[in-house]
């Protein structure tokens, strides 16, 4: 009896007479023959491994038989046609490299929810997708993405549910980012925690809407993170001063350390000078921040006190009722330093968000502006490594006590 083997073969892609790049003409001839030859060599290698499966007459059981009608597939290149030999025996070949059903790469599946995030409007879509895979690429159209959208707010609702039992956090991130809502007047406000857990991992842990930062805003999605299983305190909380998440912080995690922002800082301390003294007085800071010991530091926030109080008396006030919280990260090790002194972590992925929203003019409902928001942070995840210093996680957690970064004499001995 003859069994038949799924058997694909490559057919040419006449250039369209539309168009005129030779080099994506040649390319795409490229990958048609790679496909062809990836896919021979894996039917060979699949006949060989049955090479013993022969009859009562010693005649090979398995042989290749007909095929099916053409298709095509589309990949980043553009299409590219082949064809299919059919399934219709007992022991059917189906290819790892190209599946019975594909009609679109991998890349291809990612390209329309990557151009939609990265800012191309769906009217837009068309000419986009025509200018990367070619004016008859099939499948490919706008109103994928309306479906999209509404599959990814079911997501992020799913999402905000999800429990965080026996989940820890070492360190927080929050912050909060505004955006115009084209269907409203009213600036919409977005809240975000994020976190690292004991193995370095980074991870968003709550997004939310919220009334201006203000304090109930945060209390409201403190107090849903700890219903949902959160219930351990973080060791230490990042966040730009003026948030009300200051005030909200206490009441749920108790324990939790604080760290202001030294970016943010800076920028409102300086606003309070006159720009001729700005370069100065911001070197002057960056050396607090950047001194190696809590002494060094201590020695040069006295002297940019001192050379600035006479004529700024609101600059210096400012940096000065948030000594101690800028100064929180000398008690941790050194190798978290340059993550714990500002909300950078946070701040890098909501600068792509911003880009994004800035270039659509804004989502059109206060749901899609979070859905938005959720599915930028989870594309960004993709790109994040773990926390510098990460086997430093443990001491924090066990409550090593740490000078200047470093384990204390007491406890070293």
């Amino acid at each position: 009896m003859e069994f038949s083997t799924n058997e694909m073969r490559i057919v040419p892609l006449v250039p369209s007479q539309e168009s005129k790049d030779v080099l994506s003409d040649i390319l795409r001839q490229g990958a048609q023959k790679m496909l062809g030859q990836a896919i021979e060599a894996e039917v060979e290698d699949w006949l060989r491994q049955r090479a013993e499966c022969r009859d009562e007459r010693g005649r090979q059981q398995l042989v290749r038989n007909g095929h099916l009608p053409e298709r095509s597939l589309v990949t980043g290149l553009g299409e590219i046609k082949v064809h299919r030999r059919p399934a219709e025996q007992r022991e059917v070949f189906s290819s790892a490299i190209l599946p019975r059903y594909l009609r679109k790469t991998k890349n291809m599946e990612e390209l329309l929810p990557w151009l939609y995030l990265k800012g191309i409007s769906t009217g837009d879509f068309s000419e986009a997708l025509a200018a990367l895979v070619g004016p008859d690429a099939k499948g490919l159209s706008a109103s994928t993405i309306t479906r999209l959208k509404a599959v990814w707010q079911d997501e992020y609702q799913a999402w905000g549910k999800r429990s965080l039992e026996g989940k820890r956090f070492v360190y927080v991130w929050a912050d909060g980012i505004h955006f115009n809502i084209r269907l409203e007047e009213e600036r919409q406000c977005i809240l975000v925690l994020m976190g690292v857990t004991p193995e370095g991992d980074k991870e968003v842990i709550a997004i939310s809407e919220g009334y201006r930062e203000s304090e109930q805003s945060w209390l409201t999605l403190l107090l849903d993170c700890q219903a949902r299983g959160l219930v351990t305190d973080p060791e230490l909380a990042i966040a730009d001063g003026a948030l009300g998440f200051w005030k909200a912080l206490p009441k749920v995690w108790p324990k939790t350390r604080g760290q202001r922002c030294w970016v943010h800082k800076t920028a409102n301390v300086l606003d309070k000078m006159s720009k001729g003294q700005q370069p100065k007085a911001k070197q002057m800071i960056h050396e607090i921040w950047m001194a190696a010991s809590r002494a060094e530091a201590d020695s040069a926030f006295d002297l940019f006190v001192k050379t600035w109080e006479g004529k700024y008396p609101k600059a210096t006030a400012c940096l000065v009722k948030d000594r101690e919280a800028l100064l929180t990260f000398y008690d941790f090790p050194a190798e978290h330093w340059r993550h714990l002194r500002t909300t950078n972590p946070i701040e890098s992925v909501l600068a792509t968000v911003r880009l994004r929203t800035c270039k659509t003019k804004g989502c059109g409902t206060r749901l899609a502006c979070e859905t938005m928001v959720f599915k930028l942070m989870q594309s960004a995840k993709k790109g994040w490594r773990k926390l510098n210093g990460t086997s430093f996680l443990p001491e924090v957690l066990q409550g090593v006590k740490l000078v200047d970064g470093e384990r204390s004499t007491e406890d070293a001995a």
